[in-house]
């Protein structure tokens, strides 16, 4: 029983190790600092800290739990956290069913803008871009809007660093149209409708986002009473902790707000 416990113990203590590395790499590599990773690296730790000292932690729970306010406040925790697995689940499985739900033939490719750096797009806004490029080649009647306006530290606007690497990588200039107005998702789709209507467009989007974010995209899309369909980027392993975590709690501040 001592040497299962101790196995436990390790394994816990591994798990919350590996995942304080995921969740801490970013900040090392780019100085990606969300809520995504703050959070996940709070569980991390937690998790470490509880393998370190699992037997003084059981000891207090359980004279804890001798107390009627114990029972109550442990059971409350205990609830909570299986109620927060499940919602994990459930926004996991919504995450990955919208990534792939398909998009009609020659729809409008709606890009959603992202960080850049001078005149480059990040690593996350790189993998919009390969999606809509190859959706772009596959579909020759297709255009394109290229959406994000200008932040506060960025030199071009996310629109403008778009367009440049979709006509360097053989993107004929004609099918791009650039939005550059918008800060929030909800803007890129919707000032992107604006250009759709004011062109007379397709107006079936393929939304080009990173396969995480394809569901809170949708979301809003629907809301705006739009058709569309995923046009999906990958995201680079050591970025997904991190985007995957702030996308959890974004879809829930959604659905709760």
């Amino acid at each position: 029983m001592k040497i299962l416990k101790y196995i436990v113990r390790l394994l816990l203590f591994l798990f919350g190790m590996a995942g304080f590395s995921g969740f801490f790499m970013p900040m090392v590599r780019r100085r990606i600092i969300n809520i995504g990773n703050f959070t996940g690296i709070v569980i991390c730790v937690s998790v470490v800290l509880y393998a370190l000292f699992m037997p003084s932690v059981h000891k207090t729970l359980r004279a804890f739990w001798q107390k009627m306010l114990g029972k109550i406040v442990l059971s409350i925790l205990a609830a909570g956290i299986v109620v927060g697995v499940l919602l994990v689940i459930v926004m996991t499985v919504l995450m990955i069913k919208a990534a792939a739900k398909p998009p009609a033939p020659n729809a409008t490719v709606v890009v959603l803008g992202c960080k850049v750096y001078g005149d480059r797009p990040s690593i996350t806004l790189e993998e919009r871009l390969k999606a809509a490029i190859n959706y772009l080649n596959a579909n020759a009647d297709s255009v394109c809007i290229v959406s994000g306006g200008q932040g506060a530290d960025e030199t071009i606007s996310e629109a403008e660093c778009m367009y440049l690497y979709l006509v360097n990588n053989g993107i004929d200039p004609k099918r791009i149209y650039k939005e550059d107005q918008s800060t929030t998702t909800r803007e890129n789709l919707a000032f992107s409708y604006d250009i759709i209507k004011e062109q007379s467009l397709n107006p079936q989007l393929a939304i080009a986002t990173n396969n995480f974010h394809e569901y809170r995209a949708g979301k809003v899309a629907e809301g705006l009473g739009l058709e569309y369909g995923a046009v999906s980027g990958d995201t680079a392993l050591w970025l997904l902790p991190t985007y995957y975590a702030r996308e959890l709690l974004a879809i829930l501040y959604e659905w709760v707000f």
